[in-house]
């Protein structure tokens, strides 16, 4: 049972990916998926036959999944890749494929949900490793060497790793990285004068490969955090847009408030809803924010409704004035001349004028004037209808 290591991935995340390079590394991931599907049976059967197989079957299970989900997440790249025939759109979605999340493929929500191909392709190499070790099985059969080999690539593997911690965790994660590379040059040079190194080998493989996994998983969950401050960011903005949009409405509200208070004589009697008194935007609790954006629009219903009641109070005081005007043209088109008549009008256009207007008077006045209106056409009709 020979040790199998993942292929390198091209490309990178937001460029169209080589199609020479891509079709190289998925007749490589093919090789590499059918030998760690082969390494995983025999693992398995290891396991089982253990002393330690409740303590072993978890990583175990883990390593099973994760070679499921790459083997779901290689299917996909094989159907976009259609045998070559990419074009640049196609050439990009591979490139998300090998280097986007794997959460939306075959199983999410274990220790290593969030991972990208490359990255998922690593922890598996890892954990793998620690499973050799903590069974005692020698990769490469008797042959120390070889296992010296995997050591140092999986030094290389936590050296770029390490490259990518930030400031705050990178200074430990070198201190660590130099204490494994010191017990490989204690190993090496014991090896070197002929020692026997069967009993340092397994505790190193299993610190590197823990190490290694602790890094591709602090590397995810740094990923998911900056990108979650960054929606949380972006709806903070979004919410102090939408408070200021709704400042600015109070104001015209209150505008407008005035302006029927001051025409109509019925007015609503509804409040402009006070944006000020939620406060300011909440921009560290993602909880608080989508709760305050919640309540902003809220705070936006509220003023659509008290706009609507003030704006069709003040319509229908405009619609009495223009109504006032339409039924004096009618009067003159006929030449209906009568002192009652123009007596009402007069009364009419003086409530017109008045501010705040009597508009409950203005529209029974109205009314009074075209039942009015009508009998005087009416008689001005049969009086021609006689003379006739």
């Amino acid at each position: 049972m020979s040790p199998v290591n993942a292929p390198e991935a091209p490309g990178r995340l937001g460029e169209a990916i080589d199609t020479l390079q891509l079709r190289s590394y998925l007749i490589a991931l093919d090789k590499w998926l059918e030998a760690r599907r082969s390494e995983l049976g025999a693992l398995d059967v290891a396991v089982q036959e253990s002393e330690h197989v409740d303590e072993l079957t978890r990583d175990m299970a883990l390593s099973l999944q994760l070679w499921q989900s790459i083997q779901t997440r290689y299917r996909r790249l094989l159907q976009v890749w259609d045998r070559g025939r990419v074009q640049v759109r196609e050439r990009e979605q591979l490139s998300s494929l090998v280097w986007g999340r794997l959460d939306d493929d075959s199983w999410s929500g274990t220790a290593a949900s969030g991972l990208s191909l490359p990255e998922a392709c690593r922890m598996s190499d890892a954990l793998i490793g620690q499973l050799r070790s903590r069974l005692q099985l020698d990769p490469a059969g008797t042959q120390a060497v070889a296992r010296l080999r995997d050591l140092r690539a999986s030094m290389e593997r936590l050296r770029d790793q390490v490259a990518l911690e930030p400031p705050p965790t990178s200074g430990a994660a070198r201190a660590r990285l130099a204490q494994l590379e010191e017990r490989l040059t204690t190993i090496n040079d014991k090896a070197g004068r002929g020692g026997d190194i069967g009993g340092l080998l397994g505790p190193l493989e299993a610190d590197a490969a823990t190490f290694e996994r602790d890094l591709i998983v602090g590397g995810v969950q740094r990923r998911a955090n900056a990108q979650a401050q960054q929606q949380t960011a972006e709806r903070a903005d979004a919410a102090q847009r939408l408070r200021a949009d709704l400042l600015a409405r109070s104001q015209q509200l209150d505008e407008m408030v005035d302006q029927v208070v001051a025409t109509v004589g019925n007015p609503p009697k509804y409040a402009v809803p006070d944006v000020t008194a939620l406060g300011p935007v909440p921009s560290a609790d993602r909880a608080a924010l989508e709760q305050y954006i919640v309540r902003l629009q809220q705070v936006g219903q509220a003023m659509d409704f008290v706009a609507r009641a003030y704006s069709e109070a003040l319509r229908g005081s405009q619609m009495l004035a223009n109504e006032l005007i339409t039924l004096r043209s009618e009067v003159d088109q006929q030449r209906l001349a009568d002192p009652q008549l123009t007596a009402l009008f007069g009364v009419a256009d003086d409530l017109a004028r008045r501010s705040p207007q009597p508009t409950e008077a203005l529209a029974s006045l109205m009314e009074t004037c075209r039942r009015y209106v009508a009998w005087l056409a009416g008689l001005a009709g049969a009086r021609g209808t006689v003379d006739r």
